[in-house]
């Protein structure tokens, strides 16, 4: 496996990030992209509503001193409006009642100023892993496992030697099992906004992987996209 996928696994997903400290937001974004999220930025608390509001983001950095309005504020009206990413918050140390505040408004792990950027990214693949229901960094389907804490794929025990976006696409995949997936939604997730490839790129990839895994393994639904187990 290259270096990409022994640090950090390489998890693709779709994160708001939150934050109105420009240096703190670039830090935190260098971090999830090495980690092989795709990520967009808000810098206050208008923009975010509205943001968390139309996009469908897999998870939400979410920093609770905003200018227009407060981070608590943001994630109210985010629920109110039936958004239900998972949000991570950021605090500063002294603010244990927005902290609490916040949780009791549906927040789902915090994180408290000063931290290491190492620690949110853990925290964020915990939060998805809870969400998708997997108490484990193992994903398996049938003879086939995926390490995502130290970026290995199995098939039938023997190591199988995947590019970085190989794993990203098939770790995708194992997060959304029985789930009809699109070209579309693939695209978004697994490309940053600034860097979109055409869906002739997308089947090269599922063929390839197909080869590796098995081509029973990812089924196409015509008209609609894919379905992976």
């Amino acid at each position: 496996m290259n270096e990409f996928n022994v640090l950090w696994g390489g998890v693709a997903i779709n994160i708001l990030i939150v934050e109105d400290e420009a240096d703190l937001s670039a830090r935190i974004g260098k971090a999830v992209r090495q980690s092989g999220f795709v990520c967009e930025f808000a810098d206050n608390g208008h923009d975010a509503v509205l943001m968390g509001q139309d996009g469908e983001y897999d998870a939400i950095v979410l920093d609770l001193g905003l200018p227009e309005m407060s981070g608590v504020e943001v994630l109210k009206s985010w629920r109110q409006m039936n958004v239900n990413s998972p949000v991570l918050i950021l605090t500063a140390r002294n603010s244990w009642t927005e902290k609490v505040e916040a949780l009791n408004l549906g927040a789902d792990d915090y994180l408290t100023k000063p931290f290491h950027t190492p620690e949110l990214v853990a925290r964020l693949n915990a939060l998805l892993r809870r969400v998708a229901g997997q108490g484990t960094p193992i994903l398996r389907q049938e003879n086939l496992e995926l390490d995502i804490a130290c970026g290995r794929v199995t098939l039938d025990g023997v190591l199988l030697e995947l590019t970085a976006f190989e794993y990203k696409l098939l770790r995708y995949f194992m997060s959304r099992v029985g789930h009809i997936v699109s070209q579309s939604e693939i695209t978004e997730h697994l490309y940053a906004l600034d860097d979109m490839r055409g869906s002739n790129t997308i089947e090269v990839y599922i063929s390839r992987l197909r080869r590796l895994i098995g081509s029973s393994k990812i089924k196409t639904i015509r008209g609609l996209g894919y379905r992976f187990g």
